[in-house]
């Protein structure tokens, strides 16, 4: 055996402890009970005690399958760990005991005195059978297991250690140092919780062969584009730290600490100190919460019966009640098998049910609620012949289990006019009967309405949220044609109906006096009423050149169409996700690809659109006289609305950057910009500042924000864990996004890059029997996740289209209560 020496570490003799462990072991053994007589030794090793006599014990093991020196990192390692365990509360500190004999692995009386080993190893074949099944019996006894970097090469024929480690390296890893920096995604486990979100530091990163994340807990990630991760990368999600309850017992692995200097920084000895806590039962966390077998997808409803919609419409939103009841409405469209009209001279043309159903997880039974008559039910065809109109959202008041108030936006059928071709929004209260899920469709109060055009798809937005001051946002789309621009900014003043411009969303979504292409918000009043809330971007009394109006109403301008937004009641911020154009190629002519976007909104604000998109890219002018030509790149900080359809201000306000936008191309494509600011657009010189996003045939779908309530338990809840992140997500499935993100608060209302996202498509399942064409998400009362899948038509229902929840199923933080670790008597 090889005795440690070192001048700041005396030698003492490891004593044994008695038989008194219990059947599960260290469960309730030594670090729980007085200290018994010690046992002649077997060997001497290092030892360092706190003076106080802690009864917790921490076992370091730095044996090496090649002879030679003691490698500066071990010995830099063992000091490190020895005055973690000196400092802090003194019910957590622990004994510290260092040895390279792998014999102590052979002796359960010995091993068992311990509550966590340590792996401070150069790797290679370092225990042999005998000695590994003694690990793991200790394991499986309740231990805690920590292992350090370069303990990921040790035992590199063993199955069962790969699975106590997590991963492995990857043969062709890069070996020098380089500052990179950390993306520490877990804020509550003790190893991570006091850590910056973007932790910069220099080490050596591995690869791995197999990314670990979803079958261990990965607390944090290394970024790879702020280093070399050479070919044998892992790709935007290259897990470094991460835990899990492990065979019985607890296991942490951290791929940082292979430096010296690593042992020497306050931040890295936090995380090392946060790790042994946990393992050795000092401190319980959560090292499940993101391992994919802990979470459980069941589809809630059953297709329809043929030709009815008696179980869902085509899905376009939900809404969760204080008692659980999920509100979920279809827009218009019909069973396939039903007639679809399209002719204007009928005066059924586009005629839709607008169905709203409530799913009740008590009896698990679905009622059909009501239905309205709205202008939806038409689909397919070109872009003169189909519609996004309909039923677009629900809300429930904030009293609703005391009024049975339901909020809906909608497109009702008995405002169109056939020859002008356009129709009416409305905004609408009505009345439920809380004791038989049935809506009464004559209490309805019509709050606000508007105009908007049907001659031409599309954008209708249509989600709503409230606030915590009893504020209602409604969101709109941009009422414009996808065509006439080539997929760039809907700007082209030409094409009309009648007069009304359907190709220019300079008309809607860029007009201070129009309502589409906006974020509304307004405070509904009790008679049916509503009043406006101070700090909208507009009065509705501003006059400018040209005799401009406004509306006061909007709260965001230049949204194109956002389908779902969101209001995180603790902050009263706003989240919101809207779709893009439709070009596939960024264009040095016109400017940037589809960019779909998704915003942190803290304040009232013009988004750009059809001005700019993502990051302040402008669009290139086309006005009149001939909108084929370019004129000048926008202006994002003094955008003018010059379009002759606009009614409102010439001045607008300054275009405020998004956070999230993704293109065909991959996540947050930027470019070199010229001295005026205006990007190059060009593939070859793009960078992608979000690597974990990219797009294709994208449709954005905005989540909630996660706030766990301790006070909800045995429902399925979502752990602690996700409290606070922001959920985006795709329609589509495929390279599309389905994550949850963190922000910084300090940047993320100026449009500030997420500073962490982890990938949720092994938990909200993908795939053409899961969750394949997302359309809403939000979080029930009980703390599961309700989701709609859309189905695999188009303005339809089908035998896909579905309601799902999505559940929690792995139980609490680790240790129990009863099995941390007590100081001794």
């Amino acid at each position: 055996m090889h005795l440690r020496r070192l001048s700041t570490r005396r030698r003492a003799c490891v004593a044994g402890v008695t038989a008194g462990i219990v059947a599960a072991g260290l469960l309730s053994g030594p670090a729980a009970s007085a200290r018994p007589a010690p046992e002649p030794p077997l060997t001497t090793m290092s030892i360092k005690s706190p003076p106080g006599g802690a009864s917790a014990r921490v076992l370091i093991f730095y044996g090496s399958a090649a002879a030679g020196e003691e490698s500066p990192v071990v010995n830099a390692g063992i000091e490190t760990i020895e005055k973690i365990g000196l400092t802090g509360p003194t019910d957590q500190q622990f004994e510290v005991v260092a040895t390279d004999d792998a014999s102590v692995f052979t002796n359960d009386t010995r091993l068992s005195r311990f509550n966590a080993v340590v792996f401070l190893t150069g790797g290679g074949d370092v225990l042999d059978p005998e000695q590994e099944a003694g690990l793991e019996a200790y394991m499986e006894a309740g231990g805690g297991f920590v292992g350090i970097h370069d303990a990921a090469r040790a035992e590199p024929y063993s199955d069962w250690f790969t699975g106590l480690i997590g991963a492995r390296p990857a043969a062709s890893s890069p070996t020098a140092v380089q500052r990179a920096t950390v993306e520490v995604g877990d804020r509550r486990h003790p190893a991570t919780k006091d850590l910056p979100v973007q932790w910069k530091r220099p080490d050596q990163w591995f690869n791995w062969v197999k990314n670990p994340s979803g079958d261990v807990h990965t607390v944090a990630r290394v970024r790879e584009s702020t280093y070399q991760p050479g070919e044998s990368k892992n790709g935007w999600d290259h897990p470094v730290s991460w835990c899990r309850d492990y065979d019985g017992g607890r296991s942490f692995y951290t791929g940082m600490g292979g430096t010296v200097s690593s042992f020497d920084e306050t931040e890295f000895r936090s995380h090392l100190r946060g790790a042994l806590l946990w393992t050795s039962r000092l401190a319980q966390a959560d090292c499940k919460a993101t391992i994919n077998a802990n979470y459980k997808a069941e589809r809630l409803t059953q297709p329809n019966q043929p030709g009815q919609n008696d179980q869902i419409g085509e899905p376009h939103g939900l809404v969760t009640a204080p008692d659980g009841r999920v509100f979920y409405i279809g827009r218009g469209g019909a069973d396939s098998s039903q007639p679809v009209i399209t002719d204007w001279n009928n005066p059924d043309i586009g005629k839709g049910k607008g169905e709203i159903h409530v799913y009740d997880p008590k009896t698990k039974k679905v009622t059909l609620a009501g239905a309205l008559s709205v202008f939806g039910n038409k689909g397919g065809g070109d872009e003169l012949t189909k519609v996004e109109e309909g039923l677009l959202g629900i809300e429930l008041d904030p009293r609703f289990e005391d009024n049975g108030w339901v909020y809906l936006h909608y497109t009702p059928h008995s405002r169109i006019n056939r020859d002008t071709r356009m129709a009416e929004r409305y905004v609408s209260r009505f009345t439920l009967d809380l004791a038989t899920n049935k809506l009464d469709l004559n209490s309805e109060k019509v709050l606000l309405k508007w105009p908007v055009q049907i001659h031409s798809c599309c954008h209708s937005g249509g989600g709503m949220a409230w606030d915590s001051q009893g504020n209602l946002y409604i969101a709109t789309g941009d009422n414009n044609s996808s065509g006439f621009t080539g997929g760039y900014s809907g700007n082209n003043p030409e094409p009309n109906y009648k007069g009304v411009s359907f190709a220019d969303a300079r008309r809607t979504a860029g007009n201070t006096n129009n309502l589409n292409g906006k974020i509304l918000r307004i405070h509904p009043e009790p008679d049916g009423t509503y009043t406006l809330p101070d700090g909208n971007l507009f009065t509705g009394k501003e006059t400018a050149e040209g005799g401009g109006k406004t509306r006061g109403e909007i709260y965001v301008m230049g949204v194109r169409n956002p389908a779902r937004i969101f209001v995180d009641k603790s902050t009263d911020t706003l989240y919101a996700g809207w779709v893009g154009p439709d070009a596939s190629q960024p264009s040095t002519t016109w400017g940037p690809a589809k960019y779909d976007t998704f915003a942190v909104i803290t304040k009232a604000s013009n988004r750009g659109w059809p001005y700019c998109m993502g990051n302040k890219q402008p669009y290139r002018d086309r006005n009149l006289p001939d909108p084929t030509k370019p004129l000048g790149w926008y202006d994002c900080g003094h955008p003018k609305n010059e379009s002759p359809n606009n009614d409102g201000l010439v001045n607008l306000p300054p275009v405020t950057g998004n956070n999230i936008w993704y293109s065909p191309q991959g996540g947050a494509p930027d470019f070199p910009r010229d001295a005026s600011g205006v990007p190059s657009y060009k593939n070859e010189e793009a960078t992608y500042k979000l690597p974990w996003l990219k797009g294709g045939g994208q449709a954005a779908m905005n989540g909630p924000v996660y706030r766990y309530d301790a006070s909800v338990t045995d429902s399925g809840q979502w752990p602690a864990y996700w409290d606070g992140k922001w959920f985006v997500g795709d329609f589509y499935d495929a390279d599309q996004p389905r994550n949850a993100v963190v922000t910084d608060p300090k940047t993320h209302g100026d449009g500030g890059l997420p500073v962490h996202s982890e990938s949720l498509k092994k938990i909200v399942p993908i795939g053409n029997d899961g969750i394949k064409n997302l359309m809403d998400w939000k979080f029930g009362p009980d703390g599961s996740l309700y989701v709609l899948d859309y189905g695999r038509g188009f303005f339809t229902s089908d035998a896909k289209s579905a309601l799902w929840r999505v559940t929690y199923t792995g139980g609490g933080p680790t240790p129990a209560a009863g099995q941390l670790a007590r100081k001794a008597e």
